[in-house]
């Protein structure tokens, strides 16, 4: 299904008219306490689609999460779920599996003085638990990575008004998305930044660029596409748009934003030339994703047959993160970017917008 856009009354794409939206621009969720209401109500106040990724809150926060952006924007807005919430052998570990994974990060808990947590009985939240509440609080779009929920789940959203927007990698996972009945499909490159919500195949087996896989997917799908990575301005929007997409996600750009999470050296790192420099790893989370090259990408690959399954590396890595948010440092931290990040330009979500609105509705050359 492929639809144009010209900014003009009357030319809505299918993707804006089912996410209730003016312009077809998204906002990429983001988890790890780089979402922020503020952010995302922003960008909905402004015409597009603001998301806040709250894989790791707990359920009985999701209500108050929603009232929250409820009462900072009257437009519609996404709450971002994981369906698949661990890899096998990340869910629990025994005490002696504990000490046995504590010993790859100890060296870096003496470095910064950080005590050796204590064991969990669960490394992440339950995305049973999490969807139940999301339910219940019925925020106006259910987006979600990691796979597909159940049939039971997407009826419930599409009886209580829920859109839903499931990611894909490859054709087959877009057409699980679509064979489900999701009403929205972000077709996500390797470009991006983040994770790699691959779920049918291998993260590294699953890495298709934004510009092949867009209209390999628009091509081949009943629901409108929403294309993911590497955009950075209304030229890769207006790029992916004439590929068949109906809408664009743009994850970095918005990241670096005062408005986001990020903490100020991330926020300088992405506007430091070291943005030339992104990596694909599991080191960060046990998970496949795309953040700025630092020593500790470059230590943990090193050690690659070490790495815990995800999200008991992610876990043992955010145990340090106070510390080192505190100390100002950005080697010892995941610093999310995705490979469009040399051309940011913009430091707030109000001129983002009204540059990817101004290049969308009046376009130069």
């Amino acid at each position: 299904m492929s639809e144009t856009w010209s900014g003009k009354a009357g030319s809505q794409t299918e993707a804006v008219r089912r996410l209730g939206v003016k312009y077809p621009i998204v906002q990429g969720p983001f988890g790890g306490g780089l979402s922020t209401t503020r952010l995302a109500a922003t960008v909905s106040n402004l015409g597009g689609l603001g998301s806040f990724g709250a894989y790791a809150l707990p359920p009985d926060e999701l209500g108050r999460l929603t009232k929250e952006l409820r009462s900072l924007t009257s437009q519609p807005f996404a709450v971002n779920l994981w369906v698949s919430d661990h890899d096998p052998g990340g869910l629990s570990l025994s005490p002696e599996a504990f000490d046995r994974a504590y010993a790859l990060f100890e060296p870096f808990y003496r470095e910064l003085g950080v005590d050796k947590p204590e064991r969990p009985e669960r490394f992440s939240q339950r995305f049973e638990d999490q969807v139940d509440a999301l339910l219940e609080a019925r925020p106006p779009v259910f987006s979600f990575v990691f796979g597909v929920p159940s049939a039971t789940i997407l009826a419930e959203c599409r009886r209580r008004g829920i859109v839903t927007v499931g990611a894909a990698t490859s054709i087959a996972e877009a057409q699980a998305l679509d064979g489900a009945g999701v009403d929205l499909i972000v077709a996500t490159g390797f470009e991006a930044g983040g994770h790699r919500p691959s779920f049918l195949a291998r993260a590294e087996d699953s890495l298709m660029g934004t510009l092949a896989l867009t209209p390999l997917v628009a091509d081949r799908v009943k629901a409108p596409v929403i294309a993911a990575g590497g955009i950075s301005d209304a030229r890769g929007l207006r790029a992916v748009m004439a590929l068949g997409a109906q809408a664009g996600q743009l994850g970095t750009v918005f990241l670096a934003c005062e408005e986001s999470g990020a903490t100020p050296e991330h926020r300088a790192a992405l506007f430091s030339d070291k943005s030339q420099a992104t990596v694909l790893t599991r080191a960060f989370s046990g998970r496949l994703a795309r953040g700025l090259r630092n020593r500790w990408s470059d230590e943990m690959n090193a050690r690659a047959a070490e790495l815990l399954p995800f999200p008991v590396q992610g876990w043992f890595l955010s145990k340090l993160r106070p510390a080192v948010v505190k100390a100002g440092r950005t080697d010892l931290i995941s610093l999310w970017s995705g490979q469009g990040a040399p051309n940011l330009k913009h430091h707030t979500a109000p001129e983002l917008m009204e540059s990817l609105v101004r290049g969308l509705t009046q376009p130069g050359p």
